[in-house]
Formats: structure tokens, C-alpha cells, sequence
């Protein structure tokens, strides 16, 4: 299988990662083990979690994603084949958030142990901490680093603007730097990270590992009506695309997966890892059937006349 580089971290992953937000919250441990199983089975190795997921879910408290992880991971034999990225920043109690020194080495001891591991591949930002100078948070990090806590650090939801600037910080200070950016970015939502990242990206060699890959299932071609929103607990935030440029963004992915006799799901993540820049589009599965459906997707080898189909229909 095809590997991809995050960045210039020299770690290489698959081309498509599993979003772990599902674990704990829209699936049971027993399932969530079947799943990282069979996913690892087919020769995918690269998991994203955070510290958050699912506290939305569970009363206020999180850690349960990386909790079943490391439960899986304590089987045996697993943790030298995966690569583990995680994340830290948002609040998991009004007093533990941010990306202060003191609260980053508090949530990595939290998020190791939670893991069952001594070392986390992908540590993620997972927001911008405005009130800390990026100088105390990077430093932080790259303490990290040189302890064997934390192989590459990366960001998520931060602004262009202080993710340029968090590179500069890195550069003049010595320190690690993020070797990628995790945005929402799917063929529907894509102004924001083509306008704002893209080419910032491209210019410092990021790996991008993009999140809503299927927009939360939109482009499963599963939600067609309101009448279909109340199919998956995540079916709420589908009602957004349910409009015109929605309908024609599902007519094209359902011409073009008939032409390779595939889903809409395999056709819109095939266009992600198509797309230049794009390192491993980000896709959770409830079950081993939508977990195959994944899968087809890397080995979907899209022509490029319907990649342009495809980015014409969806053009903002």
C-alpha cells in the first residue's frame, strides 16, 4: 500500500486514517476492538483520537476513545504497527484545557496513560490557545520530543494567521514545529482550507489530515431528505447540506461512482487523496461493512476527467 510522509516528520502512514470520535460514544468497546482489528488486518495503521472524545457524550467526562484504544493496544503485539494520533487543548473540565506548559504536561501523562503507552506518535493542538504565547506551548512540545514522549506534534482548528506565526516561533527558536494540520475539508466544505491553508500548507511542506472527510456522512449518499436525518445519532448535522449545491454534489458522486461500480463514500474520499497536498483524509465506520467501504477507497484510481466532474459540481 501506498505511504505517505506527515510533513517532514519522517513517520509514514497509510493513506487514510480512522477517526476514533465513534469509539465510547456511537460504538461499544467489543465493536470498536472488531473494528481496529480488521483495520489493521488490511494494512491500514494510522488512528486519530483525542483526549475529548466523548465527553459530549458521557456527562462531562471524557478520555473514552483513548481509553478503548488502549485497551486494545494492551492485547499485544500492536503498538509497533499503528501510528497513534492524538489530541489535547480542548476543555476536558473548566480547569483542564488550554496549551499552557503546566496543563500540556498534565494531559500527556493523561493521554498515555489512557493509551496503555510510553510515546504518542501525532500530538495535535486540537485549538489555538490564545492566551499563551506560542513560544511557551511550542517549547513545551519540543521538551516532549526530546524525552520520547512525543514523536511530531501537529494543529487543528488553528487560524492561518497563528499558524504561520506558530511556524516562525519554531524557526527562530529552534523548536519542533507542527508537521501538520488537521481542517475540516470534504467536496463540500472546501472554501475555507483552499483559500486560507492550502497554499500555506504547500509552502512548508505540511501534511494535511483532513477532518468531516464524508461530511458527518453527507457524502455517503446515505442522507438524500430530511426524511433521512434521523438514520445515525449524527444525522442533526446533516440538515446544512441538504440544499442545492448539496444535491448536485451527490449527482456526481453517484455518476461517477457507477462508473467504477463503487459508493459515493470510496468516490468522495478518493477525491481527497487525490487532491495535492492531501496526506490522509480522516473516516470513521460504525460497522465492518462501512469499514470496507473505506477501504475501497484507496484503491480507487480516479481519471482525471472525473476528478474535474467532480471538483467542477463542487465548486464554491
Amino acid at each position: 500500500m501506498e505511504r505517505r510522509e506527515l510533513g517532514r516528520s519522517g513517520i509514514q502512514v497509510a493513506p487514510l486514517c480512522f477517526g476514533g470520535n465513534v469509539f465510547g460514544w456511537t460504538i461499544d468497546e467489543k465493536t470498536s476492538f472488531d473494528i481496529l482489528d480488521a483495520f489493521l488486518d488490511n494494512g491500514f495503521d494510522f488512528i486519530d483520537t483525542a483526549d475529548v472524545y466523548s465527553r459530549w457524550a458521557n456527562n462531562g467526562v471524557g478520555g473514552q476513545s483513548e481509553t478503548i484504544i488502549g485497551n486494545w493496544l494492551k492485547q499485544g503485539g500492536k503498538r509497533d504497527k499503528v501510528i497513534i494520533a492524538t489530541k489535547l487543548g480542548k476543555p476536558m473540565a473548566d480547569d483542564k484545557k488550554g496549551l499552557s506548559k503546566t496543563y500540556i504536561r498534565q494531559a500527556i501523562d493523561a493521554s498515555l496513560k489512557r493509551l496503555n503507552t510510553d510515546y504518542i506518535d501525532l500530538y495535535q493542538a486540537h485549538e489555538d490557545d490564545v492566551n499563551t504565547p506560542l513560544e511557551e506551548t511550542l517549547e513545551t512540545f519540543t521538551e516532549l520530543i526530546t524525552e520520547g514522549k512525543v514523536r511530531a506534534i501537529g494543529a487543528s482548528n488553528y487560524g492561518a494567521d497563528r499558524l504561520r506565526e506558530a511556524l516562525k516561533v519554531s524557526s527562530e527558536n529552534g523548536f519542533a514545529r507542527y508537521e501538520t494540520l488537521q481542517p475540516e475539508y470534504n467536496l463540500y466544505d472546501r472554501q475555507d482550507y483552499e483559500r486560507q491553508y492550502e497554499a500555506l500548507c504547500h509552502e512548508n511542506n505540511l501534511g494535511v489530515i483532513s477532518y468531516f472527510s464524508l461530511a458527518s456522512g453527507f457524502l455517503t449518499g446515505k442522507y438524500r431528505s430530511e426524511n433521512d436525518l434521523n438514520k445515525s445519532k449524527r444525522g442533526a448535522g446533516i440538515k446544512k447540506y441538504l440544499d442545492k449545491r448539496g444535491f448536485l454534489i451527490l449527482r456526481a458522486l453517484d455518476e461517477v461512482a457507477a462508473n467504477y461500480n463503487t459508493t459515493p463514500a470510496s468516490v468522495a474520499l478518493a477525491w481527497l487523496m487525490a487532491r495535492p497536498g492531501i496526506t490522509a483524509p480522516i473516516a470513521s465506520a460504525t460497522s465492518i461493512n462501512q469499514l470496507t467501504e473505506l477501504f475501497k477507497s484507496t484503491a480507487l484510481n480516479l481519471n482525471p476527467e472525473d476528478v474535474e466532474k467532480l471538483t467542477t459540481a463542487t465548486i464554491y
